[in-house]
C-alpha cells in the first residue's frame, strides 16, 4: 500500500513527535509534517478509489421506490463527502508547497508561528488560532450586514 511507503521512507522516524523545545520548523519538524500530510492525502485518495469502485459495481436500480430513494440519498451524501475531501486535497497540496518554500507553520496574516498543537490537529492550518478567530468574526460581521 502506498501509505506504508511514505511511513517507511529511509530516515523516517515514526516515533518522533515535534515539541516546543526544539527549533521551530527545523528540518525534523518539516519532515514530520510532510509525511503526515502525504499519509493523509494517500488515505483520502484510497477512500475515493473505494467509493468509485463501489459506484461502478453497485446498482441504484432497486425495484422499490423507497429503497431507491434511500440509496440515492446515501450516495449523494457520499459524493458530497468526496467533494469536501477533494477540496481538502488541494489544501494538503498547498501545505506541502509551503513546506518546500519554507513558509509552512507560519501564519499567513501575522507571520507568527502557528502552535505545534494546532498544526498537529489541523496540518493544513494557515493562521494562528487568534488570526483565524479574527478572520471568522470579520466574516460574520460582513455576512450580517
Amino acid at each position: 500500500m502506498a501509505t506504508a511507503a511514505v511511513a517507511n521512507e529511509p530516515g523516517a522516524d515514526r516515533d518522533y513527535v515535534p515539541h516546543a523545545d526544539e527549533p521551530f520548523m527545523g528540518e525534523r519538524q518539516r519532515e514530520y509534517f510532510r509525511r503526515k500530510l502525504l499519509n493523509w492525502k494517500q488515505a483520502i485518495l484510497a477512500e475515493s478509489r473505494g467509493t468509485l469502485a463501489q459506484l461502478q459495481t453497485d446498482s441504484l436500480r432497486e425495484p422499490d421506490v423507497t429503497d431507491r430513494a434511500s440509496s440515492e440519498t446515501d450516495w449523494s451524501i457520499e459524493l458530497r463527502t468526496r467533494d469536501r475531501q477533494r477540496k481538502l486535497i488541494s489544501k494538503i497540496d498547498a501545505a506541502l508547497r509551503r513546506i518546500e518554500d519554507g513558509e509552512y507553520g507560519y501564519c499567513e496574516v501575522t507571520g507568527e508561528p502557528i502552535s505545534l498543537a494546532r498544526l498537529e490537529a489541523r496540518p493544513v492550518a494557515t493562521m494562528t488560532v487568534e488570526a483565524q478567530e479574527r478572520h471568522e468574526r470579520q466574516e460574520k460581521v460582513s455576512r450580517d450586514e
